[in-house]
């Protein structure tokens, strides 16, 4: 087995795959956020920002005074501002910063990471009293398809994506099961008002979640084939996240919400 995080922000794909997750997650984050409330002069940590669409999005509301922390074992992608601070480190040691922080947020970290049941109560722990902790994680789909143009693409879409998350989980140690373990492991290190959301919605060949696989699919390209696929499925399977006739059902996306108790006077 290879360490955790299956995606590189350095491969030749990372900047589509980065672009289309933002295109699908942030309106369901940022209404999260909004949701809990980000104020001028608080304090954020987020913990592997990829290209910063959340990052740029917390340092505006909490200026002037506030700060947004970020941390990414690769911040390659991520522009500085003003009151944005950046820490290159990789998770697997640990966290790198002190708090207290008002807000911390991670998307599609800590299902990446060995010791993820290790990592939630740390960050617990870094909150202010008040503040709180959001995560967000993909679940294991189980690949339906809505339309296509026949019964062999549908098939190929199944097959391509099983073969995806048994490489992810038996390569990678990516525990595709976490994304609804993570309201409980919450509630265990203390939190409250936890509040779990899941999304899904149908992706369509040739818009941005279908550009998202095709992206993770040719970033994995050796490993897939190592797992079985063939070169041919594998350029068919291009070809059908292209074909406007295809949709399918979304990767699921879990968003879970605690909040440390406030300090009792």
């Amino acid at each position: 087995m290879t360490s955790g995080y299956g995606f590189s922000n350095s491969a030749p794909q990372a900047p589509r795959q980065l672009a289309s997750l933002e295109a699908y997650l942030d309106p369901i984050t940022t209404g999260i956020l909004a949701e809990i409330g980000v104020r001028p002069g608080g304090t954020c940590l987020e913990l592997g920002p990829g290209g910063g669409s959340i990052s740029h999005w917390l340092a505006r509301p909490v200026s002037p005074g506030g700060r947004v922390v970020a941390v990414d074992r690769d911040p390659s992608r991520l522009r500085p501002a003003p009151n944005l601070a950046i820490h290159r480190h990789d998770l697997e040691d640990g966290v790198p910063v002190e708090g207290p922080f008002d807000i911390i947020h991670a998307r599609l970290v800590l299902l990446h990471l060995p010791q993820r049941h290790e990592l939630l109560p740390r960050l617990a722990a870094l909150l202010a009293p008040g503040g709180w902790l959001v995560l967000g994680e993909f679940s294991r789909p189980r690949p339906f398809v809505f339309t296509s143009r026949s019964r062999a693409d549908a098939d190929l879409y199944s097959r391509v994506m099983e073969t995806l998350g048994d490489v992810l989980t038996q390569q990678h140690n990516t525990d595709q099961g976490w994304a609804h373990r993570v309201h409980p492991a919450m509630a265990a290190a203390g939190l409250t008002n936890l509040h779990t959301i899941e999304y899904a919605e149908s992706w369509t060949g040739g818009g941005n979640g279908c550009l998202l696989h095709d992206a993770n699919i040719r970033q994995k390209h050796d490993q897939l084939v190592a797992a079985g696929l063939t070169e041919h499925e594998l350029a068919d399977f291009a070809r059908l996240m292209m074909d406007p006739r295809f949709s399918a059902r979304s990767l699921p996306f879990v968003c879970t919400r605690g909040q440390k108790p406030a300090m009792l006077h």
